[in-house]
């Protein structure tokens, strides 16, 4: 009994809610009211009508409640067979009906203790209709317990005593009524709190799989707050922020981190640095960085794209780490080799074709026919175009177009380009024309324009039918110098003029009609036009022949190196 005092005591200190708790504490909290109501109407009946404790319907009464009590503790009703626990109520209206007949009519507010066990039937919630037949029968017994032996009972005495049932049933209904509704609001919150779990496990499920995900990727990962803080940051970016940060420093903090430019050792302003430009809500891809330092330095491509919320303010950003540096190494090689293997292939080069112009300076001069002067010839031929190919290898594999400018004519440029170009036309039965009437003077590097005039030429001849014509044009247009080489050759594609500008890129036409080249010249014409801070540009058609624009400022800008596209 204590133990069972104390527990259920326990559990309405913790403000439980009633139908949580076990079945038996449910029995016993429900009898309750209903002794602590016959405890406070003792002194009431000692004081009113003491032979009551001598009346043996009162006394039995009495036991019965009593008993009930100790048996709403005692027995485990889960154990019972169902709505075993409905024998109380139904036995506290014939215990209440016996303590009502033992002190009426001294007492006749006795009745209302039957109210209790009605409204224990309507908080069961269980069977409403028998319940309700149950509830009004049980008050009407109590009502007419002072009639109960009588044998001259009349209707209307039943009547009379009719209205306290009647008020107990409908204390009943309403009741129920209130439990049904209760109950109602109970499933939906259940129903809702199983909701809200489920949707919790779901987002730990999904949690440990963006983890998981995100830990396997090898790519590093940070989620930057609205505020800046880092939200979010996998393993592989932890360990580069590990290499990054200082053995002095204490935290994360950006500006605080080891991190170069280009050359690793430069450091990046700390304006410039990813989380920064972040912040400042940037977008951009492919930022190309170092950090760390010394042999454990490491190469890193990074992206960055803003967060919105749901009215599109920003709310963060995500920023993404891609290790490149054994690609970066490996581009560095190859351009070391390539560089290397170009400078040395140009020396003998150089030789072999002064060598040539040699032998065929002597056949002219001894006046030799034959054979031997016609292989002479394609030999020099070929070894001039091997040459090219060679300088073109060695420009693409530099980083930068170095420039020397001075004010030069542009007329005078062209024309020169066009009687470089005259023995080339001469065998491709190919005319050559220079449109320039007026003088136009520019500041440019007149080696780096002539390699461009070269490239271009060189192109219009090979992509010209024989009997053709190539022509040069050049004016002043906006304050620039312009100029325009034009063939009559087999054209290009929309697609085609899109990747005119690629390393390597050649058309099909070309291809399938096997004329030379390695698809470097346009590349190379670009990255020089650029560093003159110009623009190349072309228009054509397929059959229609090509026009090459060329825009060079003529004002002088500050010379330097520049990086190639």
């Amino acid at each position: 009994m204590s133990r069972f005092k104390d527990g259920t005591l326990f559990s309405l200190a913790k403000r439980r809610d009633f139908y949580l708790f076990p079945l038996r504490h449910r029995v016993a909290l429900s009898q309750s009211p209903l002794v602590v109501a016959v405890a406070l109407l003792l002194p009431i009946v000692y004081v009113v009508k003491p032979a009551a404790y001598l009346n043996p319907e009162f006394l039995a009464g009495l036991g019965m409640v009593a008993v009930l009590s100790v048996l709403t503790v005692a027995v485990p009703w889960d154990r019972c067979f169902n709505l075993a626990f409905l024998l109380i109520p139904i036995l506290d209206f014939v215990a209440i009906a016996a303590l009502y007949r033992g002190v009426q009519p001294s007492v006749p507010g006795m009745t209302a203790l039957a109210a209790f066990p009605v409204l224990w039937l309507a908080w069961s919630g269980v069977a409403p209709r028998r319940a309700a037949l149950i509830a009004f029968s049980g008050a009407l017994l109590v009502a007419c317990a002072p009639l109960l032996g009588d044998t001259d009972i009349l209707p209307e005495d039943v009547l009379r005593q009719a209205l306290v049932p009647l008020v107990l049933l409908l204390v009943y209904l309403a009741a129920a009524l209130t439990v049904q509704d209760a109950a109602g609001h109970q499933l939906a919150l259940e129903e809702k709190d199983r909701e809200l779990k489920r949707s919790l496990q779901d987002s730990r499920r999904r949690a440990q799989l963006l983890d998981g995900v995100l830990d396997t990727i090898d790519v590093g990962v940070v989620v930057l707050a609205r505020d800046g803080h880092i939200m979010l940051m996998n393993n592989r970016q932890l360990a580069t922020h590990q290499l990054a940060v200082p053995a002095e420093a204490e935290g994360y903090l950006e500006p605080d981190m080891l991190v170069y430019e280009l050359d690793g050792i430069t450091p990046v302003p700390a304006e410039d640095r990813p989380i920064a430009r972040s912040m400042r809500r940037e977008t951009f891809s492919d930022y190309i960085l170092w950090v760390g330092r010394g042999p454990e330095q490491r190469a890193m491509s990074v992206s960055a794209r803003p967060l919105l919320d749901e009215q599109g303010e920003f709310n963060g950003s995500v920023l993404a780490f891609s290790d490149v540096t054994d690609m970066l190494r490996a581009l560095r090689a190859k351009d070391d080799f390539v560089a290397s293997v170009s400078h040395e292939l140009r020396t003998p080069l150089t030789s072999i074709i002064g060598y040539l112009d040699l032998a065929l300076m002597e056949a002219e001069d001894q006046q030799l026919q034959g054979p031997l002067v016609t292989s002479l010839n394609v030999v020099q031929r070929n070894a001039e175009r091997l040459l090219v190919l060679v300088a073109d290898l060695l420009t693409t594999a530099l980083d930068t177009v170095h420039l020397e400018r001075t004010e030069l004519s542009i007329r005078e440029l062209a024309l020169a380009a066009a009687d470089s170009a005259k023995r080339r036309t001469d065998a491709a039965d190919i005319r050559i024309r220079v449109d320039a009437p007026e003088e136009v003077c520019a500041c440019v590097d007149s080696v780096r324009i002539q390699q461009v005039l070269d490239n271009l030429l060189s192109n219009a001849v090979k992509y010209s039918p024989g009997g053709g014509t190539v022509t040069i044009r050049t004016w002043e247009e906006n304050g620039s110098a312009v100029l325009e080489v034009a063939d009559e050759g087999i054209g290009m594609s929309d697609a085609e003029q899109a990747d005119v500008f690629k390393r390597f890129f050649r058309a099909d036409a070309v291809k399938k009609a096997a004329i030379p080249g390695a698809g470097l010249g346009m590349g190379i014409a670009r990255d020089i036009v650029e560093a003159h801070g110009g623009r190349i540009s072309l228009k054509s058609a397929p059959g229609a022949g090509t026009t090459f624009r060329v825009e060079l400022p003529r004002a002088p800008i500050p010379a330097g190196d520049v990086p190639a596209g």
